[in-house]
């Protein structure tokens, strides 16, 4: 038990230290710096696909992120809970 509480802090600290190393830079996504790259590397590179359906706000954007990520932890977390019921019901 305390070995996962020394672990959680460890986590915690290594996901809130960056953000106060570099408080005034803006945080931004793997897509928008593969699109620099690529311009970078070639300036006439053209997309050869296009997002079939643009979220009309960025918030709706976000909304949509976070319910993706929950419903994956919600799998996860299911996962976990059935192999551990599964464990004790065969102990």
């Amino acid at each position: 038990m305390k070995k996962n509480i020394i672990l959680l802090i460890i986590v915690v600290i290594l996901a809130v230290v960056p953000l106060f190393i570099n408080s005034e830079k803006e945080f931004g996504g793997a897509d928008g710096e593969a699109e620099n790259v690529i311009m970078e590397i070639n300036e006439n590179y053209e997309p050869w696909t296009e997002s079939f359906w643009e979220p009309p706000s960025g918030e709706v954007e976000s909304l949509i992120f976070a319910l993706q990520a929950s419903a994956g932890t919600a799998v996860i977390a299911f996962g976990f809970g059935y192999a551990l019921g599964k464990r004790k019901r065969d102990k």
